[in-house]
């Protein structure tokens, strides 16, 4: 799967991890840069929401046509696709669940 982010900051704390650590803590950097590189392995969604420990899922109501792949109990790492294409992703955002 190609991975695309939204913003550079988001792609340099996927890239630097003390970065990503100033940002959301060392747990959830640590699963944002694992998380990523497992969607960097896969072909294409399909395979990714087969992986039972990642509980990727398409969201509803106002976040429709975003996905959802968990980090921690109550983080999430919000992606979309890119149109008509099912392995290309757009990291979007790291959100606390339920926070919407």
């Amino acid at each position: 799967m190609e991975v695309q982010f939204r913003t550079r900051k988001l792609k340099k704390q996927y890239e630097n991890s003390r970065e990503a650590e100033k940002s959301f803590g060392v747990d959830i950097a640590r699963k944002y840069i694992q998380r990523i590189n497992i969607m960097k392995h896969v072909r294409d969604i399909n395979e990714l929401r087969i992986l039972p420990a990642l509980h990727c899922h398409p969201l509803k109501g106002r976040k429709k046509g975003h996905w959802a792949i968990k980090l921690t109990g109550y983080h999430r790492l919000l992606f979309t696709l890119a149109v008509e294409r099912i392995d290309v992703a757009e990291i979007e955002e790291v959100s606390k669940h339920y926070e919407d």
